[in-house]
C-alpha cells in the first residue's frame, strides 16, 4: 500500500508501483522467496511477481493474506503525509486492494482515531470476489453517487445515492452494480495502517 499525489491515472500507476516495490523490499528483508510467500498466502508465484513490479492489482482480501504471510502489518507498507489540512488538490491516492477503483485519503495520514476515504468505483469494480475484514471496530459508508452492493457476512445491501450504512467489523465486500462511476465515502474507526510512532495532529 503506497501513497501518491492526486494526478489522475498516472498517480494510480505510481501507487501500484510503490506498493509492489514495498512488498518486494519487505520480502527480501525477511529473506523470503516468492515461492515460499506464494505458498503461505495462497497466491501464485507469477501473480506475486507481477504485483511486485506494479503490473497487476490485488483484492483487499488477498492483500491482507499477503501481509499475514509476510508477518507484517498494513502500516508497514503505508506512507502517510503528516499534514492535518487536506486540500482537494493535495489528496493522496491510497490503495487498499480491489479493482477498477481509485481511492483518496481525506484525513491526515497520522490521524489515529478515524480515517476517511473517498472512493471512485467504475461499473463492475469493487473490493474483489473474496470478503475481507479490516482491523477496525466500526465502518461507515455513504454513497454520494452511483449504486453499490455491500455484502456483510450473510446480508446484502444495495445502496443508492444518499444512502448510508454503519456496521461493526465483519467480513464484507462491495461492488459497483450501476452503469456509472460510483463515488463512496468510507469512515473507519480507528484508522487502518496508522503509524504508532507518530503523534496525531494537534488541534
Amino acid at each position: 500500500m503506497a501513497v501518491g499525489k492526486q494526478s489522475g491515472a498516472s498517480s494510480v500507476d505510481d501507487v501500484m508501483e510503490n506498493l509492489g516495490g514495498r512488498i518486494r523490499e519487505i520480502r527480501r528483508q525477511r529473506r523470503e522467496t516468492l515461492a515460499a510467500v506464494a505458498e503461505r498466502s495462497g497466491l501464485t508465484r507469477g501473480f506475486l511477481s507481477k504485483l511486485e513490479h506494479g503490473q497487476t492489482s490485488i483484492s483487499v482480501s488477498a492483500l491482507l493474506r499477503l501481509c499475514a504471510a509476510l508477518e507484517t502489518d498494513l502500516s508497514d507498507i503505508l506512507v502517510w503525509s503528516p499534514t492535518r489540512l487536506v486540500r482537494v488538490a493535495d489528496r493522496e491516492v491510497v490503495y487498499f486492494g480491489g479493482r477498477d477503483l481509485t481511492e483518496y485519503l481525506l484525513t491526515p495520514g497520522v490521524e489515529q482515531r478515524l480515517q476517511v476515504h473517498l472512493t471512485d468505483i467504475e461499473p463492475g469494480g469493487g473490493s474483489g470476489d473474496e470478503p475481507y475484514e479490516l482491523p477496525v471496530e466500526v465502518e461507515f459508508v455513504h454513497v454520494l453517487s452511483g449504486r453499490i452492493r455491500l455484502e456483510i457476512e450473510t446480508e446484502s445491501y444495495e445502496l443508492d445515492p444518499g444512502d448510508s450504512l454503519t456496521f461493526s467489523s465483519a467480513p464484507h465486500s462491495f461492488t459497483n452494480i450501476g452503469d456509472i462511476t460510483a463515488q463512496v465515502m468510507w469512515v473507519l474507526a480507528p484508522a487502518v495502517g496508522r503509524d504508532q510512532r507518530q503523534e496525531p495532529p494537534k488541534r
